[in-house]
């Protein structure tokens, strides 16, 4: 992803896969990837979401679409990750 992308064109082009992914895993950079994850999670991009360079995050829906439809799981930065092994 690039920073300034647009998260309507990429949930669109994630929903036009076929066959449809069970799992998706998205790379990106900073502030595009807190800014999507906020939206996603929560309907806007005023949410304040921390992603440290390397972290990692879980977000569950059943139908991705652009606003709040999905539930943040969980997000580890790359300390908690390096704590873990």
């Amino acid at each position: 992803m690039i920073p300034g992308g647009n998260p309507q064109a990429l949930i669109r082009q994630l929903n036009d896969l076929k066959p449809a992914p069970e799992n998706i895993l998205i790379v990106g950079h900073e502030p595009y990837l807190s800014r999507l994850i906020a939206l996603l999670s929560s309907g806007g991009t005023s949410a304040t979401i921390d992603m440290k360079k390397g972290s990692l995050c879980k977000l569950e829906t059943e139908d991705l679409e652009y606003g709040h439809c999905a539930t943040l799981k969980w997000l580890l930065t790359p300390r908690q990750m390096e704590l873990m092994v």
